[in-house]
C-alpha cells in the first residue's frame, strides 16, 4: 500500500514508525486519490470521517491527516484533548460504517508542545467491501469521496467474493504428517497484504530467526523446512519412528497455520480411562477407538499457541490484521478423556465429549470486527479446542461452563515433555 512517509532508504514507513518530523514529507503530496489533508478537527470534519474512511476501504486504501492544511500542507497542530481519538474514531466507524472498515489510527504529538499533534489515519483497502457509510457506498473520486455507480458495485461485490475464496482455499493448507495422525490446526490469514510485493531474503531470515528464538523460548526444538511458498517450523521431524510434535507454518504475508498432534491414550492409561467410562455411563469402547488426553493433549495446543502470541508480539503485528479458523484433522470419533472428577460427573448425565462430524472446520472468524481487541492465540486455542471437541462454549447450562473450566485448569498438571 501506499505511504507519503519514507525512511532514510527511501522505503516506506508503517504507521508506527511515523514521526511529527516525518510530516515535512507532506509537503511533496497533493492531495487525492489516497490522501486527504483537513487542517482542523472541527464539527463538519467528525462527520465526514466515516464517509472518508469507507470510501477508502471501498477503493485502494488510503491516508487521512487531520492537523495539515490543504492548501500550503503546513502543520497545523489540533489539540490533544481528553480523549483518544484511535477511541473517538474506532466509535464512530462503529457508528456510521459498515461492515467494520480495516483502519488505524494514531496521534502524533509536537514534540514542542505535547498537548497538540496531528491525527493520522491509515485506511487499507478492505477485504469485504461494499463499506457503507451511512446507508451509502462511498468511493474515491479523485481527491474527494462520492457514491458509487452501479458497475463499481458489481466490482466490489465482485471482490469481496474472490476474497471469501481466498480464505476458504487457505483453511485447507494442509502440512505433512504420517497419514492419518490426529491434529488441531489453527489457520491465521494476514488480512490487507495483498498488493505487497515480494519480500526480501533478508526480510524473510529475519522472520524465521524471530520464530526460531519464540521457539527456544518455549523450550522446544526447531527443524525448518522450505517448501515452494512457505517455512515450515517444526518441533519434530515428520518421519514414520519420530515421536509427532507441533508445526507452524509461516507464509510471506505472515499467515500462519499450526498444527498440533493429540496425544492419545495407550496401553494401560487407555484401559484405565476406558473403565472409568463404563463405570460413570456405561460405554464399553471399541479396541480401535482413539481416546485422546485433555490435559496432555490441551498442554500442547496452548504452548504452541503462546508461541505464536509471543511470534507477532515481536514482530509488533496486531492479531486485528488477520481471519481465524480452527480444525480437527482425522479427529473424527476421538473420545476426549479427563481425570478430572468433574468430567467424571459430567460423563455420567452427558456421555464423555468427541468430536462429532468428519468435516470439522469452524467458521471464519475476522478479528478486525471490533469483539477481538484482546485476542490471544492461547486463550483462542484453549477454549475452541474443547468446542471442537463438543463442548458448546457460551452454553446457558450451568456443567457445560463447569466442565470448561476444569478442563482448562487440569492443563496446568499436563506432563512437562508435551
Amino acid at each position: 500500500m501506499f505511504s507519503p512517509f519514507r525512511d532514510e532508504h527511501g522505503q516506506p514507513k508503517e504507521l508506527a514508525d511515523v514521526t511529527f518530523a516525518d510530516l515535512a514529507q507532506l509537503a511533496d503530496y497533493d492531495e487525492g486519490y489516497v490522501l486527504e489533508f483537513k487542517r482542523a478537527y472541527t464539527g463538519t470534519v467528525r462527520n465526514k470521517i466515516p464517509k472518508i474512511i469507507a470510501s477508502f476501504a471501498n477503493s485502494r486504501g488510503g491516508w487521512l491527516i487531520i492537523g495539515v492544511a490543504d492548501d500550503d500542507h503546513s502543520v497545523c497542530p489540533v489539540p490533544r484533548g481528553n480523549a483518544d481519538y484511535s477511541q473517538i474514531i474506532g466509535e464512530l466507524c462503529r457508528r456510521h460504517v459498515s461492515p467494520a472498515p480495516p483502519f488505524d489510527v494514531r496521534f502524533i504529538a509536537d514534540p514542542a508542545n505535547d498537548a497538540q499533534g496531528v491525527v493520522v489515519v491509515r485506511v487499507e483497502e478492505g477485504s469485504f467491501p461494499p463499506y457503507v457509510a451511512d446507508g451509502v457506498v462511498e468511493v474515491r473520486e479523485g481527491s474527494t469521496s462520492g457514491p458509487a455507480t452501479g458497475a463499481v458495485l458489481v466490482e466490489l461485490y465482485d471482490k469481496a467474493s474472490k476474497r471469501a475464496f481466498e480464505v476458504s482455499e487457505f483453511c485447507r493448507r494442509t502440512i505433512y504428517y504420517p497419514e492419518g495422525l490426529p491434529l488441531f490446526n489453527l489457520y491465521f490469514l494476514r488480512m490487507g497484504t495483498r498488493s505487497r510485493g515480494n519480500i526480501s531474503r533478508d526480510e524473510v531470515n529475519e522472520r524465521a530467526a524471530v520464530l526460531r528464538s519464540c521457539f527456544e523460548a518455549q523450550g522446544l526444538p526447531c527443524h525448518i523446512q522450505h517448501a515452494h511458498d512457505s517455512l515450515i517450523f517444526r518441533a519434530s521431524l515428520a518421519f514414520d519412528g519420530t515421536v509427532p510434535h507441533s508445526a507452524i507454518e509461516l507464509f510471506p504475508d505472515e499467515s500462519i497455520k499450526m498444527s498440533v498432534p493429540a496425544v492419545l491414550l495407550a496401553g494401560a492409561a487407555r484401559e484405565n480411562a476406558s473403565a472409568a467410562m463404563g463405570e460413570a455411563c456405561g460405554i464399553t469402547l471399541r479396541r480401535d477407538a482413539d481416546v485422546m488426553s485433555a490435559k496432555d493433549t490441551l498442554r500442547r495446543v496452548t504452548r504452541i499457541a503462546s508461541l505464536l502470541d509471543r511470534y507477532v508480539r515481536s514482530r509488533q503485528t496486531p492479531w486485528q490484521t488477520y481471519a481465524v479458523a480452527y480444525e480437527l484433522e482425522n479427529l473424527a470419533g476421538t473420545i476426549l478423556w479427563s481425570d478430572d472428577p468433574v468430567y467424571a460427573r459430567y460423563m455420567r448425565g452427558h456421555g464423555p465429549l468427541f468430536c462429532g462430524t468428519t468435516d470439522c472446520r469452524s467458521r471464519v472468524r475476522y478479528l478486525d470486527d471490533g469483539e477481538h481487541g484482546s485476542f490471544r492465540a492461547r486463550q483462542f486455542a484453549g477454549s475452541h479446542f474443547f468446542e471442537a471437541c463438543g463442548l458448546p462454549l457460551g452454553s446457558p447450562d450451568k456443567e457445560d461452563n463447569e466442565l470448561v473450566d476444569a478442563l482448562l485448569r487440569t492443563e496446568r498438571g499436563a506432563r512437562s515433555d508435551h
